[in-house]
């Protein structure tokens, strides 16, 4: 499947392939994604509908005299039912776009955000132990780290990014994990550049002076 385009300007957009793209490479680390809570919430979002829909059914059929006592009920429980579901979006899932078990056994949550008018994704991933001891850790990268000048998903730094900040991800996976000298390096080119020029001064002189032992030799 070809990759599809994004305007870098749909914060949205971004932010749901950022977060497709998660679970299909925790997936292929081998961990096993949990669906509990996106399970409830079409729960409760199919019961609603089955009882909008079983309302207009009766109401059709027998008018609306003989069922409204009913009416009134599915009234009210559809009520009910779009509250629990509003209430366990915003206060349970919070965002979460992956629940997950670890080869290891470890449990790991991850929910994103954004921010308006900042393209920056933000990631709360929580990763629990066998012992039950829970550690947060906080993730925010901009998107231009991993969507390229044209707009297309670039995977390979995305995947880095995930493997580097949570370990249990990096024990899986950890010729992504990348290095905070390289972090360094990368952010300070001219660094890099005095580095090189040093390891090339330090071979020649390293040379030069096996010359030299060879010629007393």
């Amino acid at each position: 499947m070809a990759a599809e385009k994004i305007s870098l300007y749909n914060l949205a957009d971004l932010k749901n392939t950022s977060d497709d793209a998660i679970p299909n490479y925790l997936n292929s680390l081998k961990f096993k994604q949990t669906h509990f809570l996106s399970d409830v919430r079409l729960g409760l979002g199919y019961s609603a509908f089955l009882i909008a829909a079983a309302c207009f059914a009766w109401d059709y059929k027998l008018g609306f005299e003989d069922t409204k006592l009913y009416t009134a009920v599915a009234v009210a429980v559809y009520t009910v039912l779009n509250g629990l579901l509003t209430f366990w979006m915003m206060f349970v899932e919070k965002g979460v776009v992956y629940q997950g078990i670890a080869p290891s056994g470890e449990k790991i949550t991850v929910a994103s955000a954004t921010k308006k008018l900042d393209p920056t994704y933000r990631l709360s991933i929580t990763v629990t132990d066998k012992s039950a001891k829970s550690r947060i850790i906080e993730v925010a990268k901009p998107f231009a780290s991993f969507f390229d000048e044209s707009g297309y998903f670039v995977a390979a730094p995305f995947q880095q990014i995930l493997a580097t900040a949570v370990p249990v991800v990096g024990k899986l996976d950890p010729k992504r994990i990348k290095s905070e000298s390289q972090d360094m390096l990368n952010a300070n080119p001219e660094l890099l550049d005095a580095i090189l020029a040093a390891n090339s001064a330090s071979a020649t002189g390293a040379e030069a002076a096996e010359g030299g032992k060879r010629r007393r030799a």
